[in-house]
Formats: C-alpha cells, sequence, structure tokens
C-alpha cells in the first residue's frame, strides 16, 4: 500500500509552509512516528512524522513552498524492513548518557548498548546543524535525547580541536554573489517590519537609567538567588517587573488600536526579543505581572532556550501588550526599535557603559544605559510615553520601588 504523507494544518492563519530539509533520504525505511522532514512556517518550525511503517519517496524538494495539504512524500507499507534495522527498545536518560559517554570524544560514534537506536541518533538539532554546516563538521558526538546532537555537543566539539573553516580571501577582482530564496519566517517579519513603519504614527523618545544599583543587589545576591532558584539573576527580571508597575500607572502604553476602538488591556503579556538561527522571535510572557522576579528569568531563560532550537509552539509566540528588546547584548548603545503590531510600544534595552555624570554637583562615573522607547502617536501621547519611560527609570535607580510598584515613603505619607 502507497500511504501519501500530507502538510498537516499547523495554524488558522497559515495557509502554507516552506520545506526546509529532508532528514531522510529516498530509499530509507522509516518506522512509525519517525520524523520526515522539518516545515517552517512564517512564525516556527515544525516537525513531519511518518504515519505508518515503510520506504520513504520524497515527492517535495528541501526549499520549496508549499500548500496546507499538499502531499510532500509517500510511504510504501508493504516494503520489508531491512534485516539490519535497530530497534530502540532501551529508554536512556540524559544522565546515564553523560556517565557512559567518553569524556575526550569529540566526534560522533556508533551508539553503544546504553545509547537508544532510532531516527533521533546522530541527528542534530535545526541549530546544531547550522553551527556544523558553518564549522564544516561532519561528525560530532551527540548526547542528547534519544542520541540527537544538540548545540553544547557542537559547540564543544570545536572547543576540543575542531577550528573554524578558514575562508580563502576574495580575488580583488571578485564579483560573486549569492541568490537564496528567503524564508516563510524572514518574508513574514519583512512584512510586519514595513506594516508598522507604514501603519503607525510612530515616534521614539530616549533617556537614560544609572544601572549602579541593579548592577550592586546583582553582585550581592547572584550566589543565593542561583543557589535558591537555579537560575541566573540577569537584568530582564528587573526590567518587566519595572515595565508592568509602569504600564498599570498609564494604560494607553499596553493598549492597542482595533479598527475605531482602543483596547485597553488590564493584564501584561510581555514580548521579549529573541534572537534564534532562523531570525527574530517574541515569545509572550503571559500575565507577567502575577510573576516574581525569580518566575520571570525562569521563563525568559525557557523561552529564549526554545527559540534557540525552534522549538517554540504558535501559542508562544502569539498575543503579547508590549514588548522589550535587549540590543545591548549585541553592543547597541542606541536605537530605535520597531513597534511590534499591533502593539502600540517597544522598550529597547541597550548596553550598559561607564560614562561621566553629575550626581549632587560631582562628576562621577557610573554605568549608564540609554533606554528607548517607540510608542504609536495615535494612541499614546507625548506625556504618556515620557511619564513612562521616567517612571520605568525611576523604578531601576531605586529598586525598592520594584516591590510596591510606587515610592514606598509616598504610599506611607499617602501623598
Amino acid at each position: 500500500m502507497i500511504l501519501e504523507i500530507k502538510v498537516p494544518t499547523v495554524g488558522e492563519s497559515i495557509n502554507e509552509v516552506t520545506l526546509s530539509r529532508w532528514l531522510k533520504k529516498e530509499g530509507d525505511y522509516v518506522q512509525q512516528d519517525e520524523v520526515l522532514c522539518e516545515l517552517e512556517s512564517d512564525k516556527a518550525t515544525f516537525e513531519l512524522n511518518a504515519e505508518k511503517s515503510g520506504v520513504l519517496k520524497p515527492i517535495i524538494p528541501a526549499g520549496e513552498v508549499i500548500k496546507i495539504g499538499t502531499v510532500v512524500c509517500s510511504i510504501d507499507t508493504d516494503a520489508p524492513p531491512p534485516a539490519n534495522l535497530p530497534v530502540a527498545d532501551v529508554v536512556v536518560t540524559a544522565k546515564a548518557e553523560k556517565q557512559t559517554a567518553p569524556a575526550h570524544a569529540s566526534t560522533a560514534v556508533a551508539p553503544t548498548p546504553s545509547t537508544p537506536a532510532g531516527y533521533a541518533v546522530g541527528t542534530p538539532s535545526p541549530s546544531a546543524a547550522k553551527l556544523m554546516a558553518e564549522n564544516s563538521l561532519d561528525t560530532v558526538r551527540a548526547t542528547g535525547r534519544d542520541g540527537r546532537i544538540t548545540k553544547a555537543d557542537v559547540i564543544n566539539a570545536i572547543k576540543q580541536g575542531h577550528k573554524p573553516v578558514s575562508i580563502e580571501p576574495a580575488q580583488s577582482n571578485s564579483r560573486n554573489s549569492k541568490r537564496e530564496k528567503m524564508t516563510s519566517l524572514r518574508k513574514t517579519i519583512s512584512k510586519h517590519l514595513v506594516q508598522a513603519k507604514n501603519q503607525t504614527a510612530m515616534l521614539t523618545t530616549f533617556n537614560e537609567v544609572d544601572m549602579k544599583p541593579i548592577m550592586d543587589i546583582r553582585a550581592r545576591y547572584k550566589e543565593s538567588f542561583q543557589k535558591k532558584h537555579n537560575i541566573g539573576l540577569g537584568f530582564m527580571g528587573f526590567f518587566t517587573k519595572a515595565v508592568c508597575n509602569a504600564l498599570s500607572e498609564w494604560p494607553a502604553v499596553n493598549a492597542m488600536i482595533d479598527g475605531d476602538e482602543i483596547i485597553y488591556n488590564n493584564y501584561c503579556d510581555i514580548s521579549i526579543a529573541v534572537s534564534t538561527p532562523k531570525g527574530l522571535t517574541t515569545p509572550v510572557i503571559r500575565t507577567a505581572e502575577s510573576l516574581t522576579l525569580a518566575e520571570i528569568e525562569m521563563k525568559v531563560a525557557e523561552l529564549a532556550k526554545k527559540g534557540r532550537d525552534n522549538k517554540l509552539t504558535l501559542d508562544e509566540m502569539s498575543g503579547g501588550t508590549f514588548t522589550i528588546s535587549n540590543g545591548g547584548v549585541f553592543g547597541s548603545l542606541m536605537s530605535t526599535p520597531i513597534i511590534n503590531i499591533p502593539q502600540s510600544a517597544i522598550l529597547g534595552m541597550h548596553k550598559i557603559q561607564d560614562r561621566p555624570v553629575a550626581i549632587d554637583g560631582q562628576v562621577v562615573i557610573r554605568p549608564m544605559m540609554y533606554l528607548a522607547l517607540s510608542y504609536d502617536h495615535r494612541i499614546i501621547d507625548g506625556r504618556e510615553s515620557v511619564s513612562f519611560l521616567v517612571r520605568v527609570k525611576e523604578q531601576l535607580e531605586n529598586p525598592e520601588q520594584l516591590l510596591v510598584g510606587a515610592d514606598p515613603v509616598k504610599l506611607l505619607l499617602d501623598i
């Protein structure tokens, strides 16, 4: 029996996907539920699994854009399995794999009796595959679940002796160029950015914040914080708390336009900009105003890891009422971030840099960061945008205000 495998429905608004790459080739015998290929939509990457066991025959080549419901391959379910087909009947935890793996090995080896055999053995994750290609690595020792090669495996292989391949400098008279198709994600990013510029009255206001109080807290408590919560104490938690408090005071910054109406949200679903191997994504921290700083840091780490591994779901990337983008991790000193429509504002964090500033009539050196708030002037007035950014600045420079969202002394005096 010839079984046709079609592109499944992956979301209400998605009507086409890109077949990014095949994980199996023509003539391979595949097991039921084994991953055959990766499909990339405008929002996420999905895996297409075999519905039955049999011999695979791909129909659509990698790189093609195809409609939902298109037949991408067929499986001959009557074909007999090869005699040497491994059977994956052993489940090994990541801890056990680590204990049995030789510490000095840096290249892939055939699965040992303690390693689960199956489709995932030796298969790199999307981010690992990209890194292997950039460094011309054909084999890397796998320590991931079910024998999969992770990004960390590739990084370890490079550290243990594999060097990136040096590229021969182009000749002075060379005029070579390369043409590639835009991915679905890149086309969507492009469309949204142009839409944000053309359909919003975007304006940016700037301020700067003295990061010394936050940095002092991190230096003093980072070890105990790490020990108790098993997560590093970063800056995103402080900024998210400050933003949520400021949004409660200036609800227009947390609102959005829908036709002739304005939607005011009484919750803060904070989108965080995450750079992934396939482009910029903005996963969402739901009801961030109700989370503790530790819970925010854990959620940020979880979403960032999923983004790097292309494991974010549509639900994790949909929605959001306000966005925080940290260009400082790449060295940006100042920028004008573009609104993440249909939201009305986005906060840009930047590089922390020691600069001379005047404090109490004295010039001192402080770790300063520029903040940029881009906003839609159709819904947010100048007073609201500037006041919101000043409120964020005040809380970061006086971290005790993050506890109650206001000056504790003013609350005590009821003023």
